[in-house]
């Protein structure tokens, strides 16, 4: 096979007009040629730290989607199946990833359970850490969110570093907010990245300790415009990830966003690549082509340096994508999942008021951060705290789906919904049902509409109920990728005709029991302050 036009070399930072020829998978020459095709060749762009999980797809139809942006490989952790089915969800990811021409490069996941403070599907043991990383997919030991027992030398914690540190595998961190003497501490511990910087101060202190830094832009958190100015102080040391990515963003982007947004303000074009292209390369040591001779013929071909338009995606030297159709075929995917749950009543589900006052989580839109608020408590005649729809302080409930277990519930702000409930089974990181609405009888309804399909997303909104099933774990949809993107599309339509104000609802609902990050979160064992690291009371005393 042969292709030609404007080559951009981003290693030796320079465009010059050229002939690539290609045997089987590789580059066996780049030639210089006056004559060549009005295109413009390059690297292909990775997703430094995906949650595959996260887009509602196995990782075979994420394939389908992502090569038409240009995407070539993924640097994913796939602790949340992790979280739900313990190695045996790992091995489903790379298993399902294996059947399509695409490059995942999976992580061994480090927290399984996330924290102590909720109940998980699985464990996954400092042994089986070992078991995946000696496995080819296996590239890196998955990011490191228990901070604090890094800091505090937890021996489980380190029994995982050292086994990654043995294998020569690099280590992801996770540590939103921890700056200076700590963030040098756990930098000097071996993390090696982080995605959670949410500010460039915060994002500057780790880069000077030789973390490197993910600049996020997912579907819930956006961390791009914060960061992008670290473009001007030390390029070499970013890298671009998406985190979360749901269907509908997928089918509109992916990282060729991210390019497209540098370039627009002004940074040095091969910087950008650097960035988009091969920096993950290099860290994780990915086997993945950079557009040089003897490399995986792994390349994009774009209209033009501007526009950016993928026009065709090459993996191992195969085309897997031609003007925004994917060349990937569909193929059989299986169903695994672990649901022990049965329907819950309204009963289930009241909360006796103990004072005046409630703790309320802040939902942040574009972050994963909350904030813990004081406010009035809204009760019935019955001296229930119920959903302030008015004042925008709406009950949110949350469901253990491994095993029979009272609901826990608290309140929270910025979802704006005026009517009806949605709810999720995408619940980082266990993956428990979690639920928000205006009044009891229509979360309930939601949630059960979940319980019945042992996974999903629905919404409920008076006499209009949606769901959409998530069979696989009770996170991901086993059908065509494009179609749960419309279906989602859908319901996350709905879930904003009930009021929500949230860029992505659904989103940041599953991000609500997310312990290890700040501030307030729901545990199905109670309300949880991230920050402390303890439960918190739901009733401030009078």
């Amino acid at each position: 096979m042969k292709i030609s036009g404007h080559i951009v070399d981003v290693r030796n930072r320079r465009i010059f007009d050229g002939l690539i020829n290609i045997e089987n998978d590789r580059i066996t020459s780049i030639e210089k040629a006056t004559e060549v095709e009005d295109q413009y060749i390059l690297p292909g762009f990775i997703d430094s730290h995906v949650h595959i999980e996260s887009s509602m797809l196995v990782p075979s139809e994420f394939a389908r989607l992502a090569v038409v942006h240009g995407t070539v490989a993924t640097v994913s952790d796939p602790h949340e199946i992790g979280n739900v089915l313990g190695v045996e969800g790992v091995e489903y990811m790379i298993d399902n990833g294996n059947k399509v021409n695409f490059k995942f490069n999976f992580g061994a996941p480090s927290c399984v359970p996330a924290t102590t403070f909720e109940t998980a599907g699985a464990e996954i043991t400092p042994d089986e850490i070992e078991f995946l990383l000696k496995k080819p997919e296996v590239k890196y030991l998955a990011e490191m969110m228990n901070w604090p027992g890094v800091l505090f030398k937890d021996e489980i914690v380190f029994k995982k570093i050292d086994i990654a540190k043995k294998l020569g595998k690099p280590i992801d961190g996770h540590a939103p907010g921890l700056r200076g003497d700590q963030a040098e501490q756990y930098v000097k511990s071996g993390m090696s990245t982080d995605h959670e910087c949410f500010t460039a101060e915060e994002a500057r202190d780790k880069l000077k300790h030789g973390m490197k830094v993910a600049i996020r832009e997912g579907s819930a958190a956006k961390n791009f415009e914060a960061l992008v100015e670290l473009f001007a102080e030390a390029p070499e040391m970013l890298m671009f990830c998406s985190d979360d990515k749901h269907p509908d963003n997928l089918v509109e982007g992916h990282i060729d966003q991210l390019v497209k947004r540098a370039l627009a303000k002004g940074h040095d074009l091969y910087d950008i690549l650097t960035v988009a292209c091969i920096t993950p390369i290099d860290h994780y040591k990915l086997d993945v082509g950079s557009l040089q001779k003897g490399d995986f013929a792994d390349f994009i071909v774009v209209n033009n340096l501007e526009e950016f338009k993928v026009i065709a995606t090459y993996i191992n030297g195969e085309q897997v994508a031609d003007n925004g159709k994917s060349l990937i075929p569909q193929v059989e995917n299986r169903i695994i999942n672990q649901f022990n749950c049965g329907p819950i009543d309204v009963e289930s589900i009241k909360v006796k008021a103990e004072s005046d006052t409630i703790h309320v989580i802040e939902a942040l839109d574009g972050q994963l951060i909350t904030n813990c608020l004081e406010l009035p408590a809204k009760t019935d005649s019955e001296g229930y705290a119920i959903s302030d729809a008015e004042k925008d302080v709406l009950k949110m409930v949350l469901v253990n789906r491994y095993n029979p277990a009272p609901p826990a519930m608290a309140f929270i702000k910025n979802f704006n919904l005026k009517e009806g409930a949605i709810a999720s089974s995408v619940g980082h990181d266990s993956h428990n049902i979690i639920a928000v609405g205006v009044d009891d009888e229509s979360i309930v309804k939601a949630i059960n509409l979940i319980i019945d399909e042992s996974g999903g997303v629905s919404a409920v909104s008076g006499e209009e109920e949606m769901t959409l099933p998530l069979p696989v774990a009770g996170i991901m949809s086993a059908e065509d990728g494009y179609e749960v993107a419309k279906k989602y599309t859908a319901i996350d339509r709905l879930s904003k005709q009930m009021g929500s104000t949230l860029n992505s609802p659904f989103m940041t609902l599953s991000f609500m029991a997310l312990l290890v990050i700040p501030n307030l979160k729901l545990s199905d064992l109670g309300l949880f302050d991230g920050e402390k690291f303890e439960f918190k009371s739901l009733f401030k005393p009078n």
